[in-house]
């Protein structure tokens, strides 16, 4: 059994934006049953010409876990193969940290998303019309 016991996308905005573009950033890990999370993808993220007033949690949540992977197949590639390709490559990362998991389980693996307090913070001021 692996040690894994979820991923995690970490969901940040960048505190240095003052406009209201929506912009957000992830980091994807897995958490392992010590308590230690494990760093797979840092480099995620999004922007969009939507309004932090009309941002909602749930669809941060949604697009960080889309943003994280798998990716849409490209050219030729079925879905299948883009979504194993994804796993696969997770996979090569645990491995590298000494972390054998198959590909198997870490697609069914729970996939948990935080909003950052500053990302929450956002959120509450966008909703907030005197805010």
């Amino acid at each position: 059994m692996s040690p894994i016991i979820r991923l995690v996308s970490f969901a940040d905005s960048d505190n240095a934006t003052t406009g209201e573009t929506e912009e957000v950033s992830v980091r994807h890990e897995a958490e392992l049953d010590n308590g230690k999370l494990v760093l797979l993808l840092d480099n995620r993220g999004w922007s969009s010409i939507g309004r932090w007033s009309d941002a909602r949690r749930r669809d941060i949540e949604e697009t960080a876990r889309v943003v994280v992977g798998p990716d849409e197949p490209y050219g030729e590639q079925s879905v299948e193969v883009a979504t194993t390709g994804h796993w696969a490559f997770i996979q090569e990362i645990l491995a590298v940290q000494g972390i054998e998991v198959e590909v198997s389980e870490l697609r069914k693996m729970r996939h948990d998303v935080v909003l950052s307090k500053r990302l929450q913070d956002r959120l509450d001021k966008g909703s907030n019309p005197s805010g």
